[in-house]
């Protein structure tokens, strides 16, 4: 069978290049999975391998690609059949192990869990693993009790692709939601549509140098890390919860423990890459159920091809492409 991939190999200087390559496949070795990728997604790490701009790519050569849906066509996998329609997001892929850019991926068993009823593989890439993150950090949130009638949530990157799926779902489901942005006044019409209640200027919340703010936020969902992060661990409520799931800001915390000893504080950790399957199935089954049919629409930009992707990729890092863009490979 042919397999027609964008794969990163080594430019020879130290540095990497996408090539557009067809290769031959062999049957898939016990316990793997033979996917044709219908679907994928460009994704901020993803642009970051394609470019070799980032440190994304852990073995030469391999196919990027973080998330990928389509159809089983082999199976050395007991628990998969051809036919079904499946999914794999994480785990490495497009990083360690080769990902979703291509029109054939041979994927680990262990890593595909079958498209839940509701939803199908263009749709399941439109939320991809932006729209497993935010449903894994709505899920923390009312694990640790935080109901619609605590008070106001805040959503930092509310205009990314995790931000807007968190913002969406967390208004429909009635909680009043609050979108932090650098860019209020460009971006709040665009934040109410999905159902901010109100839009708070990143430069507001960053000015204030105390070591403990005014309570205000019930719970939040924060992208950012970094100043961002402290600065919303001290503004947030009594036996509130924030969860945290990006460092778009930093990676670094500095912080202080008032938030925690004073106010009952909870900073909750969320990981999309090796979350177990048994979470992950929940979190996609919620996804099919909550998810409104107009937002997949409302979030998707456009869709590319396997050509198209360095150009695409290299457009999204400079802030040319905005949205969520599917990858095609078949294209």
């Amino acid at each position: 069978m042919q397999q027609r991939a964008l794969i990163i190999e080594s430019d020879g200087q130290g540095g990497t290049r996408p090539q557009l390559q067809q290769r031959e496949l062999a049957l898939p070795r016990l316990g793997r999975v033979r996917v044709e990728v219908s679907h994928s997604g460009l994704n901020y790490k993803d642009a970051l391998a394609v470019t070799g701009r980032g440190r994304i790519v852990r073995r030469l050569p391999l196919i990027p690609g973080i998330d990928l849906a389509g159809v089983v066509s082999a199976s050395a996998d007991p628990r998969f059949v051809p036919g079904q329609t499946v999914l794999a997001t994480g785990w490495g892929l497009g990083e360690e192990f080769d990902g979703g850019y291509t029109n054939q991926a041979d994927v680990a068993g262990d890593q595909l869990l079958v498209i839940p009823e509701g939803l199908d593989p263009a749709k399941a890439m439109t939320l991809g693993t932006a729209g497993l993150t935010a449903m894994l950090s709505i899920m923390a949130l009312e694990q640790r009790g935080i109901i619609p009638e605590d008070g106001e949530i805040l959503i930092s990157g509310a205009s990314g692709g995790v931000g807007s799926i968190a913002l969406l779902l967390l208004a429909r489901a009635g909680y009043r939601c609050v979108a932090l942005s650098g860019r209020p006044e460009a971006q709040g019409d665009f934040l109410r549509r999905l159902g901010a209640q109100g839009v708070l200027d990143r430069a507001e919340l960053l000015a204030s140098k105390r070591p403990l703010d005014s309570a205000r936020w019930a719970g939040a969902v924060d992208v950012a890390g970094g100043a961002t992060l402290h600065a919303i661990l001290k503004s947030t409520a009594y036996g509130g919860s924030v969860a945290a799931c990006g460092l778009a800001d930093s990676a670094e915390l500095a912080t202080n423990v008032f938030p925690f000893i004073l106010r009952g504080v909870n900073l909750l950790g969320i990981d999309s890459v090796h979350c177990p399957v048994h979470r992950r199935s929940e979190a996609w089954h919620r996804l099919a159920r909550d998810f409104p049919e107009a937002g997949y629409a409302f979030l998707r930009t456009g869709t590319v091809g396997l050509e198209g992707l360095p150009a695409a990729a290299a457009a999204l890092l400079d802030g040319e492409l905005h949205g969520r863009w599917l990858v095609e490979p078949g294209r």
